[in-house]
């Protein structure tokens, strides 16, 4: 290793996980291609408290029994060459071809763990001699500085702070303090004596208090639910016989489960598209983001974009139909398509026009019904709801495993594609990634038909739809509007989801000390970005020159740390844009595309630095079980500058071969 000078320039990155390790593979990759000079050098500081690579969630210290949420051949840390981005290509294995598994298996959470690592060395093993990295096993827990000069970024163990030229916060996703409801249920727990657990990554949760054969109430049936479900069966000494029946340990608590939808996340799709693909993005594309961005005042996602969203996903569903299924259109295939065309989405002559095309209603894509399946339905007994959903786990299995629903990947291939545009936009709000996730990041089969097992078994009872929770003298009490009049009982309550941060209960010290600097903050307290190179605006509209954030801490939150192969991930394009920004700060360099612009003090986005969120056909990441998209808690707590061009452009090329195809395996 060279020597570095005294004076070098240094960089901070606080969070050392999966998106860290991207940005990291990103700065090898330029300096290797001669971006920032033949010999950079300047000093990377990594503050984790958790392990460089797999990060919080990825560790290899978790239960074995804790899956992917996703299979091995979807996930990869690595560019190709679908990929738009200025700096190099340098590929890499996916997960299954580094692993020597097969591609759609779904491995457990330390396989993926391992991967990272693996790619972590990987990355700082190619940079050049005149990078030295030091990694620090602790919090970062404040940034303060001066705009034009130096950062000091305050770690939990040492004084002085670090000094920094630059500073990238790759946090992951946040811990929040305890909602009004969920403090008083904390304060009824103690005085009653009994158990309350707060939203939390499962993995993290103790569970000790959730005694055998008791009932617990859970409120939450998506994938932090499936993560309890594991661990308190399996978890403690259940097991499965080859016919796939239950055979309890003796320690198992029973779970009266409900939410507010009242069924689990729709099923992983378990085979391939065949066939014609569907042209995407066709409705909601960069034409039409690009006047959503040109409108007056702020954007409501219901009124000013879901209708756009609605018309893409149909569009996905009609294609298909006309191809699989076309005697269900009182039309013919070019009079549906230009109708469908021509027809608007917001005054309500597009449903109009669907009605009168495809005449059966089964056979329509019915978003709202996808939403809510159970929305006023009731049972007189506990016992029709366990009926009702054991037949909703059942036709899910058979419908999401069936080709000849093909229309249901399509949709899902069409949900990606938004996403993807969604990002230009911005943060609207979280029902969004609600959505997207009870359709697209549903368990994978064998966890879902284990919920079917354990219902059948007596350890899991459902209670339906818009679950409520009060404090009674010695328990909590579930309701639902599904079983009205049936109320529920219980001395535990557990909160089946990730905690969701929101404007004045963000934990992390670190970034509440920036939004009380001046740090702009959404709605649902995620830090805001410019969305090409991510760094930090501010309230006064500016963006921070030395300060940078990437992943679900942000408003930029639909990139992940990883994603499907050949899919022109759109967290790839942010790492580089970053990494490139980076790099021309601290080696000076000017002949790159937006050096300059992003050197100087008011820099925003960078003339040359190309807008990394525009028609992106890929999704989010495969996460864990725990959420839909996954980065490490690294922060202190773990657990507008320049704009997105607002012209039209082509659509990417990606989106129309064989990429697509690809990226829906």
């Amino acid at each position: 290793m060279s020597p570095v000078r005294e004076d070098a320039p240094v960089v901070v990155v606080v969070g050392a996980g999966p998106r860290a390790t991207g940005l990291l593979e990103r700065i090898a990759a330029n300096t290797a291609a001669g971006y920032g000079g033949s010999d950079p050098a300047f000093v990377l500081h990594l503050v984790d408290p958790y392990p460089p690579g797999p990060g919080r969630i990825w560790r290899r210290e978790q239960s074995p029994l804790l899956w992917m949420n996703s299979m091995a051949e979807d996930t990869t840390l690595f560019t190709d060459e679908t990929v738009e981005i200025e700096g190099p290509v340098v590929p890499g294995p996916a997960l299954h071809e580094w692993a020597g598994i097969e591609g759609r298996a779904f491995p457990d959470r330390r396989t993926q763990g391992a991967y990272l690592r693996w790619a972590y060395e990987r990355a700082r093993a190619t940079l050049p001699p005149g990078i030295v990295v030091h990694e620090h096993r602790t919090r970062a827990v404040r940034v303060e500085g001066p705009r034009e000069g130096r950062q000091s970024v305050w770690l939990a163990d040492r004084e002085p702070p670090l000094t920094a030229d630059l500073v990238v916060l790759t946090l992951g996703h946040q811990e929040a303090e305890l909602a009004v409801e969920e403090r008083e249920f904390t304060a009824h727990a103690a005085r009653e004596g009994l158990t309350y657990l707060p939203p939390d990554y499962t993995a993290d949760t103790d569970l000790r208090g959730l005694r055998a054969g008791e009932p617990v109430l859970v409120r939450g049936l998506g994938l932090a639910f499936v993560d309890l479900m594991v661990l308190l069966t399996e978890g403690r000494g259940g097991r499965w016989t080859s016919e796939g029946r239950y055979v309890p340990s003796g320690k198992e608590p029973v779970l009266y489960v409900g939410s507010r939808r009242g069924v689990p996340y729709h099923v992983k799709l378990g085979y391939r598209l065949e066939g014609e693909l569907p042209e995407l993005p066709r409705f909601f594309g960069p034409e039409q983001t690009a006047r959503l961005l040109a409108g007056p005042g702020p954007l409501d996602f219901r009124t000013d974009v879901w209708p756009l969203v609605a018309k893409e996903l149909g569009w996905a569903h009609y294609h298909r139909l006309l191809t699989t299924r076309p005697h269900v259109f009182a039309v013919d295939r070019a009079a549906f398509e230009s109708g469908y065309a021509a027809a608007d989405p917001y005054d309500g002559s597009l449903d109009a026009f669907v009605r009168r095309a495809v005449p059966e209603a089964a056979e329509r894509l019915d978003l709202d019904a996808l939403d809510r399946p159970l929305a006023g339905w009731t049972a007189r007994t506990q016992e029709e709801v366990q009926a009702r959903l054991l037949a909703h786990i059942d036709a899910d299995l058979d419908r999401r495993h069936d080709p000849a629903h093909s229309e249901d990947l399509s949709v899902f291939m069409a949900l990606l594609s938004i996403y993807g545009q969604l990002m230009r936009l911005g943060d609207l709000g979280s029902w969004w990634h609600g959505f997207f996730s009870f359709l697209a990041s549903g368990p994978p089969g064998p966890r879902l038909r284990a919920l079917r097992g354990l219902a059948e078994a007596g350890l899991v009872r459902f209670l339906g739809a818009d679950m409520t929770v009060r404090a009674v003298d010695g328990a909590f009490e579930a309701r639902s509007a599904s079983l009205p009049g049936h109320p529920v009982r219980a001395r535990a309550l557990v909160e089946a989801r990730l905690p969701q941060p929101e404007a004045g209960r963000v934990r992390d010290p670190l970034l509440r000390g920036l939004f009380a600097a001046g740090a702009r903050a959404t709605a649902d307290g995620l830090l805001a970005v410019a969305p090409a190179d991510g760094r930090v605006r501010w309230n006064d509209g500016s963006t921070h020159p030395r300060l940078f954030a990437l992943g679900p801490h942000t408003d930029a939150r639909g990139a992940g740390a990883f994603t499907r192969p050949r899919t022109n991930s759109p967290a790839f394009r942010q790492n580089d844009a970053t990494a490139r920004a980076l790099l021309a700060v601290v080696t000076g360099e000017r002949g790159a595309p937006g050096a300059a612009d992003a050197a100087g003090a008011g820099a925003g986005a960078g003339a040359g630095v190309r807008d990394v969120a525009r028609d992106v056909p890929a999704g989010p990441p495969a996460g864990p079980s725990a959420g839909p998209v996954a980065e490490p808690s690294a922060g202190p707590s773990a657990a507008p500058g320049a704009e997105p061009d607002p012209r039209p452009r082509p659509a990417s090329v990606s989106t129309r071969t064989s990429a697509v195809k690809e990226s829906v395996r």
